[in-house]
């Protein structure tokens, strides 16, 4: 079974996405996936990008310390829940 898809779906997309789950009518990729391809630019560069990008967190993470894997993350907790300026 895919994972649920992480944008917020108003009542009629979830039920969409709920039987095409159960019907099995689902594109083979999972949505956050299908991205369109950008004129000029070469998709499978593209691709190996994202590949790049996915693995990079993971191998960031490892090299970490517990303590800096923790102020990483509260940085980034404050960051994203602060007072928003303009």
């Amino acid at each position: 079974m895919r994972k649920r898809p992480r944008k917020r779906m108003d009542t009629a997309e979830l039920a969409k996405w709920v039987v095409d789950e159960a019907t099995g009518q689902h594109p083979d990729e999972p949505a956050d996936e299908q991205q369109p391809e950008q004129p000029g630019k070469n998709p499978h560069a593209q691709a190996l990008g994202r590949l790049g990008g996915r693995k990079g967190g993971l191998a960031r993470a490892a090299k970490m310390t517990p303590e800096q894997r923790s102020e990483s993350a509260r940085k980034a907790a404050r960051r994203r829940w602060g007072k928003k300026t303009n």
